[in-house]
C-alpha cells in the first residue's frame, strides 16, 4: 500500500509540474510507464502481460549504467487524459505484473503539449 501511495505523491507532483509549465489539461496525452530489469526473458514476459492489459508496448532496449551494467527496458504506453486517477489506475495494473517477474517498474512519464 505504501508503494501506492509513493505513486500518487509522484504522480500529482508531475501533473502539477506539467499543468504548472503550461501544458494543455483538456488533451489526450501519452503515457509512457517505464520497466527496467537484466533478464530478458522476464522483461519480455512482462511486455507481454502489459500487452494483455491493454498497453502499447515498445521494443526492450538496452541502457548501459555508469559501471558498465547493461540494464534492459521498455516502456507500455497508453493515452489519458492528465488526471490522477486515470493514470493511478493504469499503475494499479502495471505494478503487479513487475512484481510477478521480478523486474522494476520505474514511474511514468509524458511530454508537454501545447
Amino acid at each position: 500500500m505504501s508503494e501506492q501511495m509513493d505513486w500518487r505523491e509522484e504522480t500529482r507532483n508531475i501533473i502539477e509540474s506539467l499543468l504548472e509549465d503550461g501544458s494543455n489539461p483538456e488533451v489526450e496525452y501519452t503515457i509512457e510507464h517505464h520497466f527496467s530489469g537484466q533478464d530478458f526473458n522476464r522483461l519480455e514476459k512482462a511486455a507481454v502481460d502489459c500487452f494483455k492489459a491493454g498497453f502499447e508496448v515498445t521494443d526492450a532496449e538496452e541502457l548501459t549504467l555508469e559501471r558498465g551494467q547493461v540494464l534492459l527496458c521498455f516502456d507500455a504506453v497508453k493515452d489519458s487524459v492528465l488526471d490522477e486517477e486515470p493514470i493511478m489506475r493504469q499503475i494499479a495494473l502495471l505494478l503487479p505484473i513487475a512484481e510477478k517477474y521480478g523486474i522494476d517498474y520505474d514511474g511514468w512519464g509524458t511530454y508537454f503539449e501545447e
